[in-house]
């Protein structure tokens, strides 16, 4: 692997690498890649413009229909919608060709995709568009209805499109706007996405970055492919098929936007979109469009792997079964290899770092199935530090960091908070603990900052909190992370009230529903008749309260 990305990313390689100064230090970037998105859709658009690109029910796509289509979209944002550079345009839909058109739209028109989470509540979406400075939305129905539910949201226009319909018809009152003017000049350092974290402080922070940051981060993945790809050619290991995966994760996702949509334009890959997931639907369309490559959320490979109907589809075009966004159990790892024709492998990555981070890969992964795999040749600059951004000794624990220039530019609006996120020398802190071994493989112990990992899905315990309080009854709320087969881990609560016996944990539930995503409602409510143990600081005590019920929770399921 090293001497294949070596031949890729030397001098006169394929990927060949320069240098640019970023956090005052000098770092590679691959120099062969565009300069900006649009160039990058022109490009490659161009070069597969007969390939089919994105499927979705009966419909089927080029290409150069698809770039066709996100043209018109560009010229009627800025003549129609008189979008101007660097406007922040927001995205509240499923997946669908729509979705895609108008994420590729709205950056050749020179606006800011900011991709908003559609399993968002109506607080959720105001909190976000507010907090970016979002001027105009498109949403799918669904989530027009939670829009208009804001009382306060009058000055934001929302563009609703039925993206259940063909995308001539789904976007057909956009393109009627499109008059042909000129598209502004766009280059590297111009902003261009903005996707949402859920980090330990409770509302969501916009996580901004250029366009050449993500491009960085997309030829970062290329690079991997290639090298996978040279080595499967050197043992004599080649299809004809064209490359296909299925698009089963929501694109407002990094993994969803980057290395699986973005990157799917350099290498002709077809997309075969599942707006919803269903394990026995993503078998009966990998057999049928010929999938040669699968990646989800842990939990979608062990459905298929367990499925009782798995053996009534043909699987056996998958090369490569990856995960990302949370651990894959080491059963499942060894299950996958032993039951099902593709590899299994796991990536790391974060929004903050383009979904660059680490790689386990086929082989090595089965030899190390607890690990992340090594840092991401060429770009990813990988360290474990303690507190104060020092390293710390070889094999042991402390905050795992990532340097690379596919890292996010800034918070939006919170200078503070950018500046916390990275350190002196720019590594950018992951919130996660783990360590090294002697081949630079990572492992990842714990969490440092207060989340929760549901099926790939991060939630902020104190976001939790904060809502539970804005209950008139809650007087102490903590929460905190229960282990769950399905899902690796799900939230739970324990609540004290302010008075006894006023309301049961199934009113909190509803009460919860109404103001945040269905994800994040606690899947366990315990009202504790004594108030919350505390920290000699005075806060509440979570350790103590995480360990007492998760044992009644492993002592319930024994």
């Amino acid at each position: 692997m090293d001497a294949m990305m070596a031949a890729l990313t030397g001098e006169g390689g394929q990927l060949a690498l320069g240098q640019v100064e970023r956090f005052g230090r000098t770092l590679p970037y691959i120099a062969a890649a565009p300069p900006t998105l649009t160039a990058y859709f022109a490009h490659f658009c161009a070069q597969h413009r007969d390939t089919e690109f994105l499927v979705a029910g009966d419909e089927r796509l080029t290409f150069g229909q698809v770039h066709d289509a996100a043209t018109r979209v560009a010229h009627a944002l800025v003549d129609g919608y008189g979008v101007t550079k660097g406007q922040r345009i927001g995205i509240a839909a499923r997946n669908s060709p729509s979705w895609i058109v108008l994420y590729m739209g709205i950056l050749m028109a020179g606006g800011v995709a900011t991709l908003l989470n559609g399993w968002w509540q109506a607080e959720e979406f105001e909190g976000a568009i507010r907090d970016v400075g979002v001027t105009l939305v498109f949403a799918d129905p669904p989530r027009a209805r939670r829009l208009a539910a804001i009382a306060g949201l009058g000055d934001v226009a929302v563009e609703t499109f039925d993206d259940l319909q063909p995308l001539a018809v789904a976007l057909d009152p956009v393109f009627a706007r499109a008059k042909g003017g000129d598209l502004p000049a766009i280059d590297g350092a111009d902003h261009a996405t903005i996707l949402f974290t859920s980090g330990s402080t409770g509302q969501s922070k916009g996580a901004l970055s250029t366009h050449f940051q993500v491009v960085q981060g997309i030829f970062n993945y290329l690079a991997s492919a290639l090298m996978m790809l040279g080595l499967s050619t050197q043992d004599g290991v080649t299809s004809t098929l064209q490359p296909a995966t299925l698009l089963n994760v929501p694109l407002f996702h990094v993994t969803a936007e980057v290395p699986v949509f973005l990157q799917s334009l350099a290498i002709g890959r077809k997309l075969v979109l599942m707006p919803k997931w269903d394990a026995e639907e993503a078998m009966r369309l990998i057999d049928k469009e010929k999938v040669t490559y699968f990646v989800g959320v842990p939990l979608m490979s062990f459905e298929m792997l367990t499925h009782p109907n798995r053996a009534n589809y043909d699987l056996s075009t998958v090369t490569d079964i990856a995960a990302g966004g949370a651990p894959r159990p080491v059963e499942h790892v060894k299950r996958i290899d032993a039951e099902m024709e593709g590899a299994p492998l796991i990536g790391y990555g974060l929004t903050e770092t383009n979904g660059v981070g680490t790689g386990n890969w086929r082989g090595n992964y089965l030899a190390k199935p607890n690990s992340a795999g090594r840092a991401s040749a060429p770009l990813v600059d990988l360290a474990i530090l303690d507190d104060d951004g020092r390293p710390v000794a070889q094999g042991e624990r402390g905050e795992v960091c990532i340097r690379s220039v596919a890292c996010f530019q800034e918070y939006w609006g919170r200078p503070d908070a950018t500046a916390a996120a990275f350190t002196a020398d720019g590594y950018f802190r992951t919130g996660d603990l783990g360590y090294l071994d002697d081949a630079g493989y990572l492992f990842i112990v714990d969490r440092k900052k207060d989340i929760i990992i549901r099926g790939g899905e991060n939630i902020s315990c104190q976001e939790v909190e904060a809502a539970l309080y804005e209950h008139p009854e809650v007087a102490e709320a903590a929460v905190f992370g229960l282990p769950d087969e399905r899902y690796g881990e799900v939230p739970g609560a324990v609540v004290h009230l302010a008075t006894p016996g006023a309301v049961e944990a199934e009113d909190l539930t509803a009460f919860l529903s109404q103001h945040i995503a269905a994800f994040k409602v606690p899947s366990r409510i315990w009202i504790a008749p004594d108030p919350l143990p505390r920290l000699g600081t005075e806060k509440i005590d979570k350790v103590t309260l995480r360990k007492t019920y998760r044992e009644r929770v492993g002592a319930e399921s024994v």
